[in-house]
């Protein structure tokens, strides 16, 4: 199956072999059998995961496997990471894309299996989410963080020069949708906000459109070097001009779009050491960082077998 790979800058998809062989789909009990920090993990649960595995021919504990991914989801939470239904959804379709079929054929290998589309994306969800706590450690200096200084140095040792990166100026705008609001006004609040992003001609006005709106947030988010953009609009900036903004998106908050209010190359030291930390993360490092994160969140965990 297709593997979500931690990078320091945004999680990459790659496809390797899925068996398509139609079995007899298993009724699962949904008896719990984990509870964990209070979140309960029932037999179905770990049935689905098996199935998975089996699908994968992969080995593995499917109970552990479960609890583990429990506590990536909850820490995910904690740090506030939102993993929106959109999201997982579009990763859903560029997997069956991906794999050269269409969504009905995936939905029916997910459905004999006995893994069902709905255990595959809480298990794309997860990876997603876990993906950006990562990268959220890794570059808090715990993934192997180097100094700008040492960074210069290691690259300038090798006989390379100062790398470059492009910096960018960006501005988040926000249609929020209140929860219990999001069934009857989201529709509306998005044609909204895409009459406002097509108005978007720099970031200097954008205060002046927002006055006469209603429930609108207009948040400066500063400075990002390439390989520091959010996971989720990194593709979408790097592809949108200066003075321009990116197509909007419903996220958790409502409908939101960024605005890239100015960009510019930069080969300082500063860019140096984030190049070098992006480069450097390679998946022998991520898989050493996930176990080691992994094994503290169980340390601290409440695991009741049931």
């Amino acid at each position: 199956m297709r593997k979500y790979l931690f990078s320091a800058g945004f999680a990459l998809l790659v496809a390797t072999s899925v068996s398509v062989t139609a079995v007899v789909r298993p009724a699962f009990a949904a008896e719990i059998k984990y509870v964990v920090n209070n979140i309960a993990i029932t037999t179905g649960d770990i049935a689905h995961r098996a199935a998975f595995f089996k699908l994968q021919h992969k080995k593995g504990d499917a109970a552990q496997e479960m609890i583990d991914q429990t506590l990536r989801l909850a820490e995910a939470k904690r740090l506030g990471i939102r993993i929106s239904d959109q999201q997982v959804d579009a990763a859903y379709q560029r997997f069956a894309s991906g794999n050269k079929m269409p969504l009905a054929k995936l939905d029916a290998i997910m459905a004999q299996s006995g893994v069902t589309k709905e255990h595959f994306k809480e298990f794309i969800r997860a990876q997603m989410a876990w993906n950006q706590a990562l990268s959220a450690r890794y570059r808090s200096g715990e993934g192997g963080s180097v100094t700008e200084q040492d960074a210069v140095r290691r690259m300038l040792d090798k006989g390379g020069a100062k790398p470059t990166a492009t910096e960018y100026m960006l501005q988040q705008v926000i249609f929020v949708v209140p929860a219990s609001e999001r069934a009857a006004t989201l529709a509306k609040r998005k044609r909204e906000a895409d009459a406002m992003r097509v108005r978007f001609s720099g970031c200097n006005t954008t205060r002046d459109f927002a006055k006469g709106l209603l429930d609108v947030t207009v948040r400066d988010l500063g400075r990002f070097l390439a390989p520091q953009l959010p996971s989720d609009w990194a593709e979408q900036i790097k592809a949108t001009k200066v003075g321009g903004a990116t197509p909007t998106r419903e996220t958790e908050r409502g409908i939101e779009f960024i605005g890239v209010c100015s960009s510019r190359e930069v080969s300082d030291d500063k860019a140096a050491q984030t190049v070098f930390q992006a480069e450097g993360s390679n998946d022998k490092d991520a898989d050493e960082l996930s176990k080691k994160y992994v094994a503290e969140l169980r340390q601290k965990a409440k695991i009741v077998e049931r």
